[in-house]
């Protein structure tokens, strides 16, 4: 990979987790409208927007044969279809906690699920783990204790985000199909729930849709929008760089999220607060660490190997 792939996919990558961190402004313009609303027009426009840029593309043919090829292998099936509801009950969660006033507790989510990650890892895909994630995931786990402990109940939304979004990509490890349809296979599969749910509310004479003012339908529709970019965008950049720098810059979008809560939500955010995320902060620090140490350890075998072979 040569520096100027690199340097695309770094502002690729960098501009996905740039989004992401500003979502929690997004969504707040939505505060009179249900979550569910939201999250079944995010479904629904997401779909529209990913069949335009198929077609925009001219592959939208290769979708077509890639649709009939699925329904024809139950487990690929079954796993971008759960992927499809993880992703969005993560997606309902998040909505409810930002409009809700739990900015800070949804940061907490992200930033702990790399290190649910690994624990999916060792249990699922067999695994091993290093000493130092173990030490990792013990300061994160001490965090989220702390929070438990001094609040005197767990912190739901952080944990729901975090263990969501962790399946998500582990059934994301089980499928190889090109981002940009996997991610209109994942709303294909929910839209039905989502446009029934949609045409009820507007039977019912509750729906924000057009009812409101023409800035929250504009907005509605540009839920697609929002949802779809940031996902390509990440999909591009993780193509062309590394897998320790796509872990350096996922840390972007929990912080933005934190200060986002606290400087313009104005979320309390007290001194045991402080306490969990330093227990969390210090478990991502010594993860990446040693994830960037192994990483290189394994260049310079490679390397090693490779010059006895020639």
């Amino acid at each position: 990979m040569n520096n100027r792939e690199t340097k695309i996919g770094a502002t690729y990558a960098l501009s996905a987790y740039f989004m992401w961190g500003l979502f929690p402004l997004y969504w707040i313009l939505f505060n009179q409208v249900p979550a569910l609303e939201i999250l079944a027009h995010r479904i629904f426009w997401s779909l529209i927007f990913m069949f335009v840029l198929l077609m925009a593309s001219k592959t939208l043919g290769s979708f077509i044969q890639q649709l009939k090829s699925l329904l024809v292998q139950p487990k690929l099936l079954f796993f971008v279809f759960i992927a499809s509801v993880l992703i969005s009950v993560n997606w309902l969660v998040y909505i409810w906690a930002v409009n809700n006033g739990h900015v800070i507790e949804s940061s907490m989510g992200y930033y702990v699920n790399p290190l649910v990650s690994i624990l999916l890892g060792i249990v699922f895909l067999k695994e091993k783990l290093t000493v130092w994630q173990l030490v990792a995931f013990l300061l994160a786990a001490a965090g989220v204790l702390i929070q438990t402990i001094n609040f005197g109940q767990v912190p739901w939304i952080a944990l729901s985000l975090a263990l969501t979004f962790g399946f998500y990509g582990l059934a994301k490890k089980l499928i190889h199909i090109a981002p940009s349809m996997e991610l209109t296979f994942e709303t294909l599969f929910v839209v039905p729930a989502a446009l029934i749910y949609l045409i009820y509310l507007q039977q019912a004479g509750v729906a924000s849709f057009g009812t409101e003012s023409w800035l929250t339908t504009l907005l509605l529709v540009g839920t697609g929008v929002v949802t779809a970019v940031p996902l390509l965008f990440f999909a591009e950049g993780a193509q062309r760089i590394s897998l320790t720098m796509v872990g350096f810059f996922q840390y972007i979008t929990p912080t933005m999220q934190l200060i986002i809560g606290i400087a313009i939500y104005r979320e309390p955010f007290h001194l045991t607060q402080l306490v969990s995320f330093s227990f969390i902060w210090l478990g991502l620090i010594v993860f990446t660490l040693s994830a960037t140490l192994f990483v290189k350890k394994q260049s310079v075998m490679l390397r090693t190997a490779d010059s006895k072979n020639n």
